[in-house]
């Protein structure tokens, strides 16, 4: 124990006090048994040797280091994460997120399996702001989350319905006339809503299916079999799940034509906030719960997956956060629609 304590407190004494108080604070929201007293952590814990301490005598030897890379990842003080890879498990271990990101292969048999995504990248980022306390935290994260992924980004603030689809139409137009360098296109609409539409700020609904075809293979040649992704940030109903406590049709497969055809919609991921008919959450200091749960897992692991298993860590985060309004519990889901035909990996 002494030799993990010394280590430890090599590493936390690299930390400026604002990163101690910092560590100590994201310490206390570390999901790891046991956890660190709070009132030990500021007894003790406010210098690194009280700090280091504290670590080695509270957690076994193999949890100590996990727990000091979970912290450091959220400081953030990635540079200091090599000193401690070779005492995290494969299990324990995600790898570091790279500072440069990069498209990864690292999951796939080989790269006919994956989007050629080395074309140029068009994001198109709407934001209803009225009456949606935290929604300029949700534009601050979405736009470093695009920045990191290196797409060019067009910014929508508060439109009334004429100015979406005119700003959306516009948008389109721009990637068919670049046709041959586009690689990708991902359109957030963060808004208020419900079934199918979401809100301007004036309350006038759009049709989502109305914005999903703008981008098919035939009003967009510019997207054949590259990725189009939505992100919707709406509710999509007034219901609330609460929650609970617990202990094809006959085809023929000949091709008869000569011409290679697509289906009218294809190469599509949707993903929304919560299901059918169901309210989407919203924190009026930290922003919408998805936004913020995609940033938290963006972090820690980078580009590491395809991005159907990268919302599925995040829906794994979302279904296992306690939620409340007022001092009702609330649960939420998100849900993805899929028609892509490769992996995607940003």
């Amino acid at each position: 124990m002494e030799e993990l304590q010394s280590r430890l407190q090599e590493t936390l004494s690299v930390l400026s006090p604002q990163e101690l108080r910092n560590f100590r604070f994201i310490l206390k929201t570390v999901d790891e048994e046991p956890r660190v007293s709070p009132v030990l952590l500021e007894l003790e814990g406010s210098t690194a040797p009280g700090l280091a301490r504290l670590l080695a005598k509270n957690y076994y030897l193999s949890a100590a280091p996990r727990v000091l890379t979970k912290v450091l990842k959220q400081l953030p003080r990635a540079d200091l994460l090599p000193r401690w890879q070779d005492d995290l498990t494969p299990y324990d271990s995600p790898g570091i997120p790279r500072k440069i990101l990069k498209r990864s292969f690292d999951c796939v048999e080989s790269e006919l399996d994956c989007y050629d995504l080395r074309g140029r990248r068009k994001a198109f980022l709407m934001c209803i702001k009225k009456d949606r306390p935290g929604s300029d935290q949700d534009i601050q994260l979405m736009g470093d989350w695009l920045q990191q992924c290196q797409f060019e980004s067009t910014l929508c603030i508060d439109p009334n319905e004429k100015d979406l689809m005119d700003k959306l139409t516009s948008f389109r137009d721009g990637l068919n006339e670049i046709k041959g360098e586009i690689g990708c296109c991902l359109v957030t609409l963060m808004s208020h809503g419900e079934k199918g539409f979401i809100k301007m700020k004036d309350g006038v609904r759009v049709s989502l299916e109305d914005v999903f075809e703008m981008f098919n293979n035939k009003n967009c040649p510019a997207l054949h079999e590259k990725p189009k992704i939505f992100i919707i940030q709406a509710c999509r109903g007034e219901k609330r799940d609460n929650g609970m406590e617990t202990d094809d049709e006959p085809m023929q497969s000949d091709d008869i034509s000569e011409k290679r055809r697509l289906p009218t919609f294809s190469d599509y991921f949707i993903i929304y906030p919560t299901q059918a008919d169901h309210v989407a959450l919203r924190h009026p200091r930290t922003g919408s719960v998805m936004i913020e749960k995609m940033m938290e897992v963006f972090k820690q692991y980078g580009n590491k997956w395809h991005i159907v298993d990268f919302f599925t860590k995040v829906n794994n985060r979302v279904v296992h956060t306690e939620f409340f309004l007022g001092e009702e519990p609330i649960k939420v889901s998100l849900v993805m629609e899929s028609t892509l035909t490769r992996s995607v990996y940003f």
